[in-house]
């Protein structure tokens, strides 16, 4: 039955020489100041920028400064970071950018194996694959950061804008995504994180969350993507299982988007036409979030059996548990399901789709008198006139839908109710 189910609707979802004045380093005395004095390399374009950004970077120390100029800088392979404690900052997102578009070596635009790490007023355009990473760093701050492929939206396009990983203290805010051929702003296992005021466009998916313990994410606009805000756990990662993500005060609007990942890609099954999605993570808190307009799925609380993929990874969770959905204003979605799972979900649920989707599945030995706890329950509530479907998942029979379609559950007052509020994830860079 669930081999049918998979195969009927699978996933348901260097130094600087630059110009005239070249790369020259500076101290600052910092006079009257306690704080010790910090060398700053000032660096502006020219011909020989690779080489001399590269050793810019590799003479970096803690408390170093980087800074670019005004203009273009233009780069033919990858640059990378291994100092802690360093500063990379332009001009603005407007002023500075960087370039990639000639790049032949390299994974990265940036890759970053520290913390203490500031990364602010510049653009990042047309790497050869993500923009900036940062893998394993303690303090990470990307601010008006600006990371984009500049050739349309393309699968050959880097698959992500701004990608912190297996990082811990992450702030990420002000900042713009485009192009991504994965997820614009994406945070993977990772601990405390804060994105907040950034705007995601034209990516496959706009914001990810990812096994993730700790994150908010607020005060963001994601639209015209294929899905906004996606909060994920997925299987066979060092950090197994996200918990205590707050989702709240977005702007997820019309992420009608095709999805143009590349196939085989986890990414590559979300529904053109996704707003918001849950899958697998727990104690998630969505609310005062405005979700209108997206064409597929406006809102989905699903496990990752949904998927079809086969699961191997005994340590993790596809359950979404502890989830509390308020006070969301959901409006003007599921009018045109897009894609083909989209097609195959309308069939079963008819036009237009519900704004909020559960697939029903629960774990049974978790269960106490033939019920779930409540603080491991899913609910909804205060969420406007929103329509709903508990999808009785294990129930259905992709071999007759008519027969699945009087499973389906439409009243939402079985998931009214309410869960403790979140804690709020304070960081000392968000100050």
């Amino acid at each position: 039955m669930i081999l049918n189910q998979r195969a009927w609707l699978g996933v348901f979802l260097g130094a600087l020489v630059a110009g005239c004045n070249g790369y020259h380093e500076t101290a600052h005395s910092n006079k009257g100041s306690s704080e010790p004095a910090k060398n700053v390399a000032k660096i502006t374009p020219g011909s020989n920028v690779q080489k001399e950004t590269q050793e810019a970077l590799i003479k970096a120390k803690p408390g170093s400064t980087i800074e670019f100029g005004e203009g273009k800088f233009e780069y033919t392979m990858g640059l990378s970071l291994t100092a802690e404690g360093v500063t990379i900052r332009g001009q603005g997102m407007d002023k500075t950018i960087l370039s990639f578009k000639k790049q032949d070596a390299g994974k990265e635009g940036l890759l970053v194996n520290r913390g203490n790490l500031t990364i602010e007023d510049l653009t990042v355009e047309d790497t050869k694959g993500d923009a900036i990473k940062v893998n394993g760093g303690d303090g990470v701050t990307f601010r008006r950061v600006r990371t984009q492929w500049t050739e349309g939206e393309k699968e050959s396009n880097g698959a992500y804008g701004l990608y912190p990983v297996q990082c811990k203290n992450v702030l990420i805010e002000e900042c713009v995504a485009i192009g991504a051929s994965d997820a614009g702003i994406y945070v993977g296992q990772s601990q405390n994180v804060i994105v907040r005021k950034c705007k995601a466009e034209k990516n496959v998916a706009g914001i990810e969350i990812e096994n993730c313990i700790d994150a908010d994410a607020y005060d963001n606009v994601a639209t015209n993507n294929a899905g906004g805000i996606l909060v994920f756990d997925l299987p066979g990662l060092e950090q197994k299982n996200g918990k205590r993500v707050r989702v709240f005060n977005n702007q997820v609007i019309a992420n009608n988007h095709a999805n143009f990942a590349p196939k085989g890609n986890i990414v590559a099954s979300v529904g053109p036409g996704t707003g918001m999605t849950v899958m697998a993570t727990d104690e998630v808190e969505l609310f005062n979030n405005v979700i209108q307009d997206n064409e597929t799925f406006s809102l989905s609380v699903i496990s990752f059996y949904i998927t079809g993929r086969p699961l191997e990874d005994k340590n993790y969770d596809p359950i979404p548990e502890g989830i509390y959905i308020h006070d969301n204003k959901i409006t003007g979605g599921g009018k045109t399901p897009a894609g083909e799972r989209g097609l195959a979900m309308a069939a079963l649920l008819g036009t237009p789709m519900p704004d909020i989707i559960y697939d029903g599945i629960r774990n049974k030995e978790k269960m106490v008198d033939g019920k779930v706890p409540a603080n491991l329950g899913v609910y909804f509530k205060n969420n406007g006139s929103a329509t709903f479907a508990n999808l009785h998942w294990n129930e259905l029979n992709p071999m007759d839908l008519k027969a699945s379609a009087k499973k389906i559950e439409r009243d939402p007052k079985p998931f009214e109710g309410e869960l403790p509020a979140l804690p709020e994830v304070k960081l000392a860079s968000a100050q």
